[in-house]
């Protein structure tokens, strides 16, 4: 197992950690009190002392603790503490007019130091190169502590524009979706229109050319049923051209409770019809989910069991609306069945869910088949 490149390296977690962050600062300051103040009265050693341990509140309070170091800066020889000071008023405050003056009182404490002497105030070449160790010992820690906070800023604002491309990306992909679907939904159109189309003009000459009762009644039901499907799909189809211009566009009149009794009865099944979905108003999406669920296994029945007998009840309970659809076992079972992709009762499943609701879907005991939703009135 080879090292990786100095650049990938990272430093273990404990080293960063914020306590240790903030205590470190504190003990090595302590330890430069320690050694410089080792002779001094008592209460040089205490505002030593005072300057390191107040380094612990320097992040919530940054200016009152460069204050509270400057005692003990100007009465002992001590850095540490009040240049971490220095450095942390620069990391946490942005304005000048905030840093150059604590900087600068740090470099007066440190050139004025006590006890004050004459050649403090000589022109001579000592004087002046101990006014520079003042200004680059005050200087120093406020540039780093400016040049740190600068850092974060920019990491701050890399991190903005990253999530901003991220947040383009995902809109073109968006965009790109949308146009897709327009196309699909033109293909869609071109193709099962074209089809449907062709299904009502033979059921209508068929309606006209029969003189069997039997058989002009199921034309004319197919003609309805391919009528309505071509409505149902121009309606659909505009959906998903206008979702990328008006994503706020409403939808055409979707299907209701109320309409649940003339799908029974269209279906062409000897269904049992039981439906009783409360006084109250339900949802939309609610009604929707239920019109489209009674849809999807009317469908399944015609498809694997047409022969079969067909229970239907729509109930409220409380404040949720079960739909029960259930086949008995057919007396035959079909030699073709239509084609199907499966995905029927995935995406009715999904419905349910996303309304906080729930769809089980299974073969019962005597043969048959089960589909049932609990739909909650909580979503809309």
């Amino acid at each position: 197992m080879t090292a990786g490149p100095p650049s990938a390296r990272r430093w273990p977690a404990w080293l960063t950690a914020p306590w240790l962050m903030l205590l470190t600062p504190a003990l090595y300051s302590l330890v430069d009190a320690a050694l410089v103040a080792r002779d001094a009265p008592w209460w040089q050693v205490l505002l030593s002392v005072l300057a390191a341990v107040v380094l612990l509140w320097r992040r919530r309070f940054p200016v009152t603790v460069l204050l509270l170091t400057m005692p003990g800066s100007y009465v002992d020889d001590i850095w540490l503490a009040p240049i971490t000071a220095v450095y942390t008023v620069a990391a946490e405050r942005s304005s000048p007019r905030v840093v150059v003056p604590c900087a600068t009182l740090f470099a007066l404490v440190e050139f004025f130091h006590w006890p004050l002497s004459e050649q403090s105030f000589t022109l001579s070449r000592d004087t002046a190169l101990y006014a520079i160790q003042s200004v680059m010992l005050a200087a120093g820690p406020a540039a780093t502590g400016m040049l740190s906070r600068t850092r974060r800023e920019l990491a701050a604002r890399l991190d903005e524009l990253t999530r901003g491309q991220e947040r383009e990306s995902r809109l073109l992909a968006e965009r790109v979706l949308l146009s897709e679907r327009g196309r699909l939904a033109r293909e869609m159109h071109d193709v099962v229109s074209h089809q449907v189309s062709l299904i009502s003009i033979q059921a209508g000459a068929l309606q006209v050319s029969t003189a069997d009762p039997a058989a002009v009644a199921t034309a004319r039901t197919i003609r309805e049923l391919a009528v309505r499907t071509l409505e149902e799909l121009r309606q659909m189809v505009g959906v998903l051209r206008a979702a990328g211009s008006r994503p706020d566009a409403p939808l055409a009149p979707q299907p209701r409770l109320a309409d649940l009794p003339r799908l029974i009865e269209e279906s062409g099944l000897a269904a049992e019809a039981e439906l009783v979905p409360g006084d109250r108003p339900w949802p939309e999406a609610v009604e929707r989910a239920a019109y489209r669920t009674v849809q999807e296994a009317l469908t399944n029945i015609t498809k694997y069991a047409p022969d079969a007998a067909v229970h239907v009840r729509v109930r409220a309970r409380g404040r949720r609306l079960r739909v029960e659809v259930r086949n008995d076992a057919p007396p035959v079972r079909p030699a073709e069945t239509l084609p199907g992709g499966g995905h029927g009762l995935v995406g009715l499943r999904e419905r349910a869910q996303l309304l906080g609701g729930s769809l089980l879907a299974g073969p019962t005991s005597d043969g048959g088949f089960e589909v049932r939703a609990d739909l909650p009135a909580g979503r809309s």
